[in-house]
């Protein structure tokens, strides 16, 4: 197995992204009339996932930072599927089509708990300063 060197290489970045990118494609069959708030904010939570996952790739010198972002990431990832219940609820998407971006998030959730949990394999090492 090679060693990641991009948050783009990571498999939960990957299940992030396809899923914020289904969630785009889906909200734009929403009709427009009393679901601007519904759009904006299943889009935000569902990209701000894949963007707090690329800040805490960025921030993995430092342990506390890293964990911080990935918890962030994981909040958004939770959050995701609540907008997925009003939509589901307000008619503008099926059981089906809801049910499988739920599993997503479910499993997005769980590699961010396991990272959270154990963020060494992913923290760069610390190099001395020469002095």
């Amino acid at each position: 197995m090679s060693r990641i060197q991009i948050h783009l290489e990571l498999d939960v970045y990957k299940l992030a992204f396809e899923s914020a990118m289904r969630i785009s494609e889906l909200s734009r069959q929403f009709p427009r009339e009393g679901t601007h708030s519904l759009t904006d904010q299943i889009r935000r939570s569902s990209r701000s996932v894949c963007a707090n996952i690329a800040e805490g790739w960025r921030k993995r010198r430092y342990e506390g930072a890293f964990v911080s972002k990935l918890n962030d990431a994981e909040a958004e990832a939770a959050e995701t599927p609540t907008w997925l219940d009003f939509a589901l609820e307000c008619g503008y998407m099926s059981e089906v089509t809801r049910m499988e971006l739920w599993n997503n998030y479910d499993h997005v959730i769980g590699k961010l708990v396991n990272m959270i949990y154990k963020p060494s394999p992913w923290i760069l090492p610390r190099k001395e300063i020469v002095s």
